[in-house]
């Protein structure tokens, strides 16, 4: 009982040396995911930068999108990379606290983007005359600052609930990274309730989020089947289908983290990974192949750098 109740000062990430055998081939796989991932955020930040015809709220939102995304790996990859390779895989306390406010920050700030963004594709095709008036680049502005905001806060909440107390030994997070649910277990105190209180905030997050997405695709949905023309479906619609993919792609994902109940099937560890290495790659990946203008702006930014060249 005594060592049972020793304050903790740093934990141990248990992470995937559950599975020793598989921990040089996770790490190439991971680190080539995480490389790909980076080269197409930082291209599509790049190309929204440099091309003009892409200075629009869709893109605008898009780059946004690929900056968060990064910094959301960023806290999380690199340590599981190195945790991959070392036999200590301790992180201190504050260290793990941090991690846990940028990962919920990061991962809050995605969801309000991806909001914002099915709310641009809304007013475009719900009410094109007004859209020029109605999404300025001010507009813009504030709806990115204000998802930054919005999963910063809540990030703060949560993380702060969950650090308030100390944690006892022993110190074993049963995760890659300080996962929420991981780390309130090992609290001094009874931690069911804050357990509770901290997923329902995240869910409740998720689902407020997808049922807003969810209420303007119907309002798109309307609008679309409205057209007289199958040509002006179609390229009405088209403006939406990368948006609405990742949208399933990171909702759904998410909903298995966070929605799973306790003690039902699958390992945590493994469950997570879709949601903090997949999901971020998939994202850019279907951004830029089913996307004209992004495509173009990058013939346009190679036939430069080629006539440079030569």
């Amino acid at each position: 009982m005594q060592i049972n109740q020793t304050i903790v000062k740093e934990f141990t990430l248990i992470g995937f040396s559950l599975y020793p055998d598989a921990q040089i081939l996770l790490f190439v796989v991971f680190f080539c995911l995480y490389l790909l991932t980076l080269m197409g955020n930082l291209t599509i930040m790049s190309l929204t930068w440099v091309d003009r015809a892409l200075h629009t709220p869709m893109y605008i939102f898009l780059s946004a999108l690929s900056f968060s995304e990064t910094c959301y790996t960023l806290s999380i990859i690199p340590k599981m990379l190195a945790d991959l390779l070392a036999k200590n895989r301790n992180i201190s306390v504050i260290g793990c606290g941090l991690q846990m406010y940028f990962f919920l920050g990061l991962g809050g700030t995605n969801c309000i983007i991806l909001t914002v963004m099915g709310y641009d594709r809304f007013l475009a095709i719900c009410n094109p005359l007004r859209y020029p008036l109605l999404m300025t680049h001010i507009l813009c502005g504030e709806l990115v600052a204000s998802a930054w905001a919005g999963g910063f806060f809540v990030s703060l909440i949560e993380t702060a609930l969950i650090f308030r107390d100390f944690f006892c030994s022993p110190n074993l997070v049963k995760h890659f990274f300080c996962h929420m649910r991981a780390v309130v277990r090992l609290s001094c105190l009874d931690s069911n309730l804050t357990e509770f209180v901290v997923t329902l905030i995240s869910v409740l997050g998720l689902l407020g989020t997808f049922l807003f997405i969810t209420l303007t695709y119907v309002f798109i949905l309307s609008t679309v089947l409205r057209i007289p023309s199958a040509e002006g479906k179609q390229k009405a619609f088209s403006t939406c289908v990368s948006h609405l993919t990742v949208v399933i792609i990171h909702f759904g994902f998410a909903s298995i983290v966070y929605l799973k109940p306790e003690g039902s099937w699958g390992d945590d560890t493994l469950i997570a990974v879709p949601y903090t290495v997949i999901t971020p790659f998939l994202g850019p990946l279907i951004f830029s192949l089913r996307n004209k203008d992004m495509k173009n702006a990058f013939r346009k930014v190679v036939g430069k750098i080629v006539r440079l060249k030569y």
